[in-house]
């Protein structure tokens, strides 16, 4: 299928990846159109969540593809469609600035053909696929050094006051009398303790979804209830 998108001259494929080193993103977008020379973009942004740089990565790429001429299907490819979703996502949230960009975008893409149209594929890093790898590899060939942040985004701030929250409460549990009731180490299948996480949004409970009496024990740690007889089956 892909082979199939690559072969047409009238489709930009748009595949990019990111890396954070010393608070410093890195951000890569190759775009592929049949006959033309790659496309690499790369920028450097400081003090950013990774799905704020995801989504810039997006809007500088998608506003590339849409400038070529004779361009009636675009195909953006990343490693997690999550960051797609926020682009269609009505509610608000800190990442608008850039939604609305790539929204514009799309608005003249699409008057400017009524056939036109915009597909986003979900490639995980690990299938370590030829086009998605060689982004990956561009993003960790640079080692930029930590400056003095200019200006701090709001939901940087928050993943740096989560982040501090969680160590205060890992050294304030550990001086606790009450480790060993009503609590439980959670190990993952590799016997190493599960640490709280919260990038790309995702639910840390969902790390000891391997095991259903593991998942049955943190359960009622949490909600000191036992489960009900009809979930135990």
């Amino acid at each position: 299928m892909m082979l199939h998108s690559s072969s047409s001259p009238h489709t930009a494929i748009i595949v990019t990846d990111t890396s954070v080193k010393n608070d410093i993103a890195t951000l890569v977008s190759h775009i592929h159109i049949h006959d033309h020379p790659l496309i690499k973009m790369v920028h450097h942004i400081a003090f950013v969540t990774s799905t704020e740089v995801e989504l810039f990565a997006m809007r500088c790429s998608i506003s590339q593809a849409c400038s070529k001429e004779n361009i009636s299907k675009i195909i953006v490819i990343a490693n997690s469609i999550h960051v797609a979703k926020k682009i269609f996502d009505d509610k608000t949230h800190p990442y608008q600035i850039y939604t609305t960009a790539i929204l514009s975008k799309f608005w003249q893409f699409f008057t400017t053909g009524q056939g036109n149209s915009i597909e986003f594929w979900e490639c995980p890093s690990q299938l370590k696929w030829r086009l998605h790898r060689s982004v990956d590899k561009d993003s960790k060939l640079f080692n930029p050094q930590s400056i003095l942040p200019s200006k701090v985004f709001w939901d940087y701030c928050k993943k740096f006051d989560s982040d501090n929250i969680t160590n205060l409460w890992e050294m304030t549990f550990q001086a606790s009398d009450g480790k060993g009731r009503h609590f439980l180490d959670l190990i993952d299948h590799n016997f190493k303790d599960i640490k709280l996480s919260y990038i790309k949004e995702g639910l840390w409970l969902q790390s000891f979804s391997h095991s259903n009496s593991l998942c049955t024990q943190a359960t009622r740690a949490i909600t000191n209830h036992a489960l009900i007889g009809e979930y135990c089956l």
